[in-house]
């Protein structure tokens, strides 16, 4: 079955994409927007409307499949591809990618993917081309061969039908206290993120992060439903290492401390500090992984700057520098390459959270459901935006539709057999 055509049609994602240097450096909040000049090239300001550009692939019986290409929150920062630029990836798509896609059989994925991905003047592809991409060719193969598209990814890579439900993390943005609220009333998995991202919000010495994870083990348990005990994750940006320096026993000591004020629940810190590079953050990172281990502390380190392609998920996996990493979809490229990673994480027994950012979109949050789905990942994010609301929602009823389908063919299966 060939695609006849393609279609592009300009969006916007479900955020704002940020300067985080210019953040770390100090700019301070103005109502919504961040005072002062940007640093990062490509932003001409701190905050910019997140857009995003969606391939429409035209099937040879008119049914057209999208999906949706964008950057993440933290463009060009931690080693990441720069700033989406709408009109460059519009005119590279039309020129390259497109017609790479109109010589194809779509009912073949991994096939597709590979075809279609090849580097052009010996670079590779930008990665919000390959994100988008392929999640209209996982549509495209899903609909040929009429089934899910977590069962394309099963067939593909020879994977059973997934039975587990993946655990949800919602991310509160800066609203931090009514969002912390809202999860804890929707009996989210994990929360609340925190968007621990500048000096203000870490405190002195960090003080302020500990009241705040303090803050939110009390209001689960004031509020929670009987029995309700999420897992705490706090993303913090870096500013560990930022604040208190970057040797790895001083930033173990403090993540031991923060864990030990909150007994009982489970502490994920995610990126507790930026090294620079991904080697250097590779070395510290195990040193700080082996230190929460021999401690048997009831923390657990989760990867994100200097962790951005399938290469670099392979290296720390393989070091064991992480408990957690964090498979930043639109980072990661071809969706294809997520499901590798999943995959990657567990053959070294290393945490598999399938996240991405809140400058994606609908189309692009479902169809990572699939991919999660498929490899029973450890954990995924509640994508798009900052809202909570509107992300749960997407991404907890892809994963419940998706459930009751698989279910149906499961006992149809049985029925038959």
């Amino acid at each position: 079955m060939q695609i006849k055509d393609v279609l592009l049609a300009p969006g916007h994602g479900a955020f704002f994409y940020d300067d985080q240097a210019a953040i770390r450096s100090g700019a301070t909040q103005d109502g919504f927007i961040y005072a002062g000049k940007p640093i990062t090239p490509g932003f001409t300001s701190i905050r910019i409307q997140a857009a995003s550009l969606s391939v429409g692939l035209v099937l040879a019986d008119d049914t057209v499949v999208w999906g949706d290409m964008m950057s993440v929150q933290y463009s060009g920062a931690g080693g990441r591809d720069a700033l989406f630029e709408t009109d460059q990836i519009s005119d590279l798509t039309s020129r390259v990618v497109a017609p790479r896609l109109l010589d194809l059989n779509a009912s073949l994925y991994l096939d597709a993917c590979a075809k279609v991905f090849e580097p052009t003047g010996h670079k590779r592809l930008p990665l919000a081309i390959e994100y988008g991409v392929s999640q209209a060719l996982l549509r495209a193969a899903a609909h040929l061969q009429r089934t899910t598209m977590a069962e394309i990814i099963c067939s593909e890579f020879n994977l059973p039908l997934p039975m587990r439900r993946i655990p949800i993390y919602c991310q509160s943005g800066d609203a931090r206290e009514t969002n912390v609220d809202k999860m804890i009333l929707k009996g989210v998995d994990v929360l609340p993120h925190g968007l621990i991202n500048s000096r203000q919000k870490f405190g002195v010495d960090g003080q302020t992060f500990m009241e705040f994870v303090k803050w939110v083990a009390t209001r689960t348990r004031q509020i929670g439903r009987p029995g309700y005990h999420p897992v705490l994750h706090f993303d913090v940006y870096g500013w560990i290492g930022l604040e208190i320096g970057l040797q790895p026993q001083r930033i173990a000591d403090f993540i031991c401390k923060v864990a030990e004020m909150v007994p009982g629940f489970r502490v994920n810190i995610e990126s507790p500090a930026d090294f620079g590079s991904t080697e250097a953050q590779i070395d510290n990172y195990a040193q700080i992984v082996s230190i929460l281990d021999q401690r048997g502390s009831g923390a657990r380190i989760v990867v994100d700057e200097r962790c951005n392609t399938l290469e670099d998920i392979r290296l720390f996996a393989g070091a064991k520098a992480t408990h957690l990493v964090q498979i930043k979809t639109p980072d990661v490229g071809s969706l294809a390459d997520t499901a590798r990673a999943v995959l990657i994480c567990k053959e070294n027994r290393v945490g598999a959270y399938v996240g991405g950012s809140c400058t994606e979109t609908d189309l692009s949050a479902q169809a990572t459901v699939h991919v999660t789905v498929a490899t029973q990942a450890d954990m995924m994010l509640a994508k798009p935006g900052m809202g909570v609301d509107e992300a749960f929602s997407i991404v907890g009823n892809e994963q419940s539709r998706l459930f009751a389908t698989l279910d149906r063919r499961r006992n149809h299966t049985d029925s038959v057999s």
